[in-house]
């Protein structure tokens, strides 16, 4: 029955508001969306929910500072925003409710090879064998694909036409990147000790 009924029209633009209380409704609409998504939401997103005239970026900001002080917080990751605790209060979560299978486990060899995929997508297993110079595990794939840190990309056009690999959205949440040209290049990793054969 109630799916009859058509959604009310969302008044974006509040003009009968004064201005400072229209900008306080407008990051609490920002907020509410932040909250209920379990993925970063992307500007364009957010801006259906603020009128026309209104920078969606000086509201996320606004509603960070409005958050200090606060356990959780808004980060930019992946091409839009989400809400996530505060690294502070880990040990607290950890210690309270059994999030083992959110943590992301993986052994040093599986980050290198997580590594080599984020710097030299879309590639093979054959590439990534050509770079550590052995095969590389369908299981070791197998975990990073489960964890959703990588997924597939376009068909190689090499004969057999072999499947590539290429990070995620979840890659980036997981690194707290907003995207990869985040990532340090190779100048940065000599400088912190770690060259690219390496």
């Amino acid at each position: 029955m109630a799916k009859d009924r058509p959604e009310p029209e969302l008044d974006r633009e509040l003009a009968d508001l004064p201005p400072e209380l229209r900008w306080r409704k407008w990051m609490r609409r920002i907020e509410a969306v932040l909250f209920a998504s379990a993925s970063p939401v992307p500007r364009e997103d957010l801006a259906r929910v603020v009128g026309q005239g209104a920078s969606v970026d000086l509201l996320v900001e606004d509603l960070a500072a409005d958050l200090e002080g606060r356990a959780f917080e808004i980060a930019q990751v992946a091409g839009g925003w989400m809400f996530r605790t505060r690294p502070a209060y880990a040990p607290a979560i950890r210690a309270a409710a059994d999030v083992g299978d959110q943590l992301i486990d993986l052994s040093e060899f599986d980050v290198a090879v997580l590594a080599a995929i984020a710097y030299q997508q879309p590639i093979t297993r054959d590439g990534l064998k050509d770079i550590f110079g052995k095969e590389i595990s369908r299981d070791l794939i197998g975990r990073l694909y489960a964890r959703r840190l990588i997924g597939t990309g376009p068909r190689s056009p090499r004969r057999g036409a072999p499947y590539t690999f290429v990070t995620t959205e979840q890659f980036l949440v997981a690194l707290g990147l907003e995207s990869l040209r985040e990532l340090p290049d190779r100048e940065q990793l000599e400088d912190a000790g770690m060259s690219a054969e390496s």
